[in-house]
């Protein structure tokens, strides 16, 4: 059996080593290296991959949402609802602006920011709120864009977990993750389901005014060279970043069917296990793992783990050579750099419960079936001892 990656990168490199080793010299022959043709072909082909008006590539996923709040105009002191359970980089790019973080909790199943939670926390001050779609499924966008709507906010999708996932309405209607709020944004991390071989990031949006201005904002506020009409930053994709971007972006379905389909077998083992909760799919789906939509794209595959200690499945795991990771340990309002007195314990019961339970297993494009049965009967032994 060939070594266990949480993410194999190498592995998946490997399959398109020729066209991304050639397209990367085309770039340096070209000494195009910042907003050259490669660039604005992947934004082009993105908008039309996501069906979406206008994609600004970005330099990172954490400059896109930082981007996508300064293009929205938030002042301050205005609040923004999130969820308590996520990475720090969606809260953290509040706090710089100077916003109010307000941190609520999310649902058992879904892991995503719970929709009853949002409606407690609105008060006249609050102007956004910021769905998470974590772990590569959608949050409850039918729920949270009424609540937009009858409050008039803004919905600011954090789609750096989710790119490829498709949400069904109520209605039946299908968007993309990331096309479905006012704006939208996302990592390319190298670990993501379409990530580059650096930092890279990108902003979505279906408002051709307010992508005037993110346009703007990630080149020093500059439409004019040496004309600055907005306060902007300095967060450009490179050229040899859009060219591997491009090189995997016609196979982001294939790897995202991957990724469902390791999913599949890593549910078919724990079925039936008390102890085991494997990831559970939207309720307007009918399978447990999707064969006919993209509703989770399984960025991560988590675990719940009930009576069982967490940790030292992790230990044991690590110790066999599985890799496995816990996201997130320690709850955002509880962290150092956000915490607050507004913040009650008692508000976050499943965040507080998660914490305790979750495991993520390794989930990537290059997992084999006796990789697989090996992870889980690994952890079946640990858990039924």
């Amino acid at each position: 059996m060939k070594k266990i990656q949480m993410v194999d990168l190498k592995g998946q490199y490997a399959k398109i080593k020729d066209q991304v080793d050639q397209s990367v010299l085309d770039v340096i022959a070209s000494s195009a290296f910042i907003n050259g043709p490669e660039v604005h072909a992947f934004q082009k082909e993105l908008e039309e991959y996501l069906d979406v008006k206008h994609v600004i590539p970005c330099a990172n996923g954490t400059d896109a949402l930082q981007i996508a709040m300064m293009g929205l105009g938030l002042k301050p002191g205005d609040e923004v609802i999130t969820a308590d359970f996520t990475f720090a980089a969606t809260v953290e790019v509040i706090a710089l602006l100077q916003l109010t973080p307000v941190l609520v909790d999310v649902e058992k199943d879904s892991f995503n920011i719970d929709p009853e939670a949002i409606r407690k926390a609105i008060t006249p001050k609050t102007k956004a709120i910021v769905p998470v779609h974590l772990f590569g499924q959608c949050a409850n966008m039918d729920a949270i864009q009424a609540i937009a709507k009858e409050h008039d906010l803004y919905v600011i999708e954090d789609n750096a977990q989710a790119i490829g996932a498709s949400y069904t309405f109520a209605d039946g209607s299908v968007k993309k993750a990331g096309g479905i709020g006012h704006v939208a944004s996302t990592s390319f991390f190298p670990s993501k389901n379409l990530g580059c071989y650096g930092d890279g990031g990108a902003i979505f949006t279906n408002d051709d005014d307010l992508a005037h201005t993110i346009r703007g904002i990630v080149n020093h506020g500059m439409y004019k060279r040496y004309h600055h009409d907005v306060v902007g930053v300095n967060s450009r994709l490179d050229s040899i970043q859009a060219t591997v971007l491009r090189a995997k972006l016609p196979l982001l379905d294939t790897y995202n069917a991957a990724r469902q389909d390791a999913a599949r077998k890593y549910n078919a083992a724990f079925s039936g296990n008390e102890k085991i909760i494997t990831p559970q799919i939207s309720k307007s789906c009918e399978s447990p793992i999707c064969s006919g939509c993209d509703c989770h794209v399984f960025h991560q595959y988590t675990l719940r783990v009930v009576d069982v200690d967490r940790d030292a499945l992790a230990q044991h795991l690590n110790e066999t050579g599985i890799p496995c990771g816990v996201y997130y340990p320690i709850p955002l309002h509880a962290q150092k750099a956000y915490k607050d007195e507004r913040y009650n314990e008692a508000d976050f019961p499943i965040t507080n419960q998660l914490i305790k339970e979750v495991i993520s297993l390794p989930m990537h494009t290059e997992l084999d079936d006796e990789q697989i049965a090996f992870i889980t009967k690994t952890i079946l032994d640990f858990v039924n001892k």
